[in-house]
């Protein structure tokens, strides 16, 4: 299964972008899905995830309140909607899914496939 991001762009900040990230090839049925981003010259964090069945939700602090995260089980497609953007904001945004298992849904550890990324920046 392959993970294809998409969606990213330039905004000046108080603005608004919407990721897409679409699960293409064999049948797909992931434990959750996260959303991560890493800013130049710094590690890859935890933005949001969502439970592939249920639909259960987390978010990093910073961007709790800004961003949603959903999906489309149909047509196997999870996104961020991120309002409010700020510079802050601006990273490069990766998609990931995961099995399940005893790590948390923060844990960039327990994601074993990546798409390969989308760049949000933000003007201030």
């Amino acid at each position: 299964v392959q993970l294809q991001a998409s969606g990213g762009g330039l905004v000046q900040a108080g603005g608004s972008l919407r990721l897409s990230c679409a699960a293409s090839g064999r049948t797909f049925s992931p434990y959750a899905m996260g959303w991560f981003r890493q800013a130049p010259g710094k590690e890859r964090t935890f933005v949001a995830s969502i439970t592939w069945g249920g639909g259960v939700t987390s978010y990093a602090d910073s961007v709790k309140g800004r961003f949603h995260i959903s999906k489309d089980n149909g047509k196997n497609t999870q996104y961020l909607q991120m309002n409010s953007l700020e510079a802050e904001d601006t990273a490069v945004y990766y998609c990931a899914a995961r099995p399940f298992g005893r790590r948390r849904l923060d844990d960039l550890n327990a994601y074993d496939n990546w798409g390969q990324g989308t760049l949000v920046t933000v003007s201030s």
